[in-house]
């Protein structure tokens, strides 16, 4: 790679600034019956059961985790000890479009096997979005959206030398609202910080 001088950090902020903003506007939308509906359904569930592709898929791997420190019973969809899905478990799938292949058709089967499925989108009348029991919109640019807010003609005027790449809103979105479902859980269950390092891997 050609090296390059670095000047100053002004896209650095300016992008920091754009999510930040963007995320003050989702709160104000969010459905709170969707909210309280997903949390009942983590809590009656017997098993949870995560999948997403790509940083969706790292982000549903966060949520795993913490859900797993909080002492439920939760698998990643794709590792090779996650068990067979029953009817009585909920998967949560993690999918900005809503229409990505791999997550929609499995979403396809799980409602075949009838299980409760929850998603976490930014598309409501997507494939996943349509078939889930549970619905959480959250309201953010993906990868697959074409130019949404603009950014090529703002980048040809010179308006807006940079925004979050492809679906980064969504992904850090989603990333925090999803520890957020945690904050409540935590306080639910009323689960200790003690509780939650004893289960922390201890091998890492």
């Amino acid at each position: 790679m050609e090296k390059v001088q670095v000047n100053d950090c002004e896209d650095v902020l300016l992008s920091m600034k754009m999510i930040s903003v963007n995320l003050s506007e989702i709160i104000d939308k969010l459905d709170r019956k969707n909210i309280k509906l997903m949390i009942q359904k983590i809590l009656e569930s017997k098993r949870i059961f995560l999948m997403g592709a790509g940083r969706s898929g790292l982000v549903a791997k966060a949520f795993a985790m913490r859900l797993m420190h909080l002492g439920f019973s939760v698998y990643v969809v794709g590792e090779t000890t996650t068990p067979a899905v029953r009817p009585e478990d909920v998967v949560i799938a993690i999918s900005g479009s809503g229409e990505t292949h791999s997550i929609a058709d499995l979403g396809k089967i799980v409602k075949d096997i009838g299980s409760t499925l929850i998603t976490v989108t930014s598309k409501k009348e997507s494939t996943l979005g349509r078939i889930s029991d549970v619905t959480m919109i959250l309201p953010s640019k993906t990868k697959n959206d074409s130019d949404t807010y603009g950014y090529l003609e703002r980048n040809i005027r010179g308006g807006y030398k940079t925004m979050p790449p492809l679906g980064t809103s969504f992904e850090i979105t989603s990333l925090i609202f999803l520890d957020s479902i945690i904050s409540q859980l935590i306080t639910l269950t009323g689960a200790s910080e003690a509780e939650l390092k004893s289960r922390h891997t201890n091998i890492e």
